[in-house]
């Protein structure tokens, strides 16, 4: 039978472009708040034997964790064979260890969460360091798509002598890997964080007066002043206004106006996460990678 793909509200756009490369049908999840904050989720699909897939961005992963929920366990209650969960962009991801006395390991208690109503869950690019892969958090089966190949594509496509810049080190693993796909040089700054938006950036140790078009490429921009701060130090050593790429657009408050503002030439990113900057479509990735997880569950 069909599976069923239950996209939250704003990510029916990415769920029919899913639907069509998964040979699936959409029935939009139904989320109703009452005065007092509590949710009531109402789901519209004959889901008996069906496989349910629950689509989900998890850009404010506190407004969506219950709902989600929900959702999943109402699915199964509805005679649903697994509940899998579609998350292009899953939150939670960067506090993987104790830092300080007190201070709880997000990562590892929102993946028992998600466990404890999911059977499967598929990712983009999460934000993993200390942790090395996703099955060290998840006791579920979990894919994870890598959007490099699409960044890679854009760039060669449209960027006209590129030289890709990481604005730090945890970018490394991506802006190495997209340099090798397009076939051009790279380089990694460094930067010291002392509070959610303050963020120093080391300067260019590249003369950037050369013919090269900067690219700035970062998995995530989040409250903008890692760019920002990246942007201004390119500028300073004379390179051409940089363009950023970049993977989930989270863009917290007005951050992506200081982007621009900042001196980058073009911000685009994958629709990971619905925003007007959105110019790289990640569905055929995630579709493959969910039917993939969907088949190794049917041999089960």
């Amino acid at each position: 039978m069909r599976p069923v793909l239950i996209p939250f509200h704003n990510m029916r756009p990415l769920a029919d472009q899913l639907a069509g490369l998964m040979g699936a049908d959409v029935a939009p999840v139904d989320l109703h708040r009452f005065p007092d904050g509590e949710s009531l989720i109402t789901l519209h699909s004959d889901l008996e034997g069906r496989e349910a897939v629950i689509l989900c961005s998890l850009c404010d992963p506190d407004r969506h964790a219950l709902p989600l929920r929900f959702a999943a366990d109402t699915a199964c209650e509805m005679g649903a064979v697994h509940a899998g969960l579609v998350a292009p962009y899953l939150g939670y991801m960067r506090q993987d260890r104790r830092f300080h006395s007190g201070e709880a390991v997000s990562a590892r208690l929102f993946a028992r969460f998600l466990e404890e109503s999911f059977d499967w869950l598929v990712t983009v690019d999460p934000h993993l360091h200390r942790i090395q892969a996703l099955d060290e958090l998840f006791a579920i089966p979990t894919g994870r798509v890598s959007a490099a190949p699409l960044l890679a594509q854009w760039i060669a496509e449209t960027v006209d002598n590129p030289v890709l810049v990481g604005p730090d080190s945890e970018s490394r693993q991506w802006v190495a890997e997209v340099a090798s796909l397009v076939g051009c040089p790279y380089e990694v700054l460094r930067k010291v964080r002392s509070g959610d938006r303050r963020v120093e950036v080391s300067k260019s140790g590249r003369q950037w007066r050369c013919s090269g078009t900067p690219v700035l490429v970062d998995d995530i921009a989040s409250s903008g002043r890692t760019l920002v701060g990246a942007i201004e130090r390119l500028v300073e050593s004379g390179a051409k206004p940089p363009l950023c790429a970049v993977i989930h657009a989270v863009f917290a408050g007005q951050a992506h106006a200081e982007i621009l503002a900042a001196g980058a030439s073009q911000v685009v990113t994958t629709d990971t996460i619905p925003h007007e900057s959105n110019a790289i479509g990640i569905a055929p990735l995630l579709a493959e990678v969910a039917n993939h997880t969907l088949a190794a569950l049917t041999l089960q």
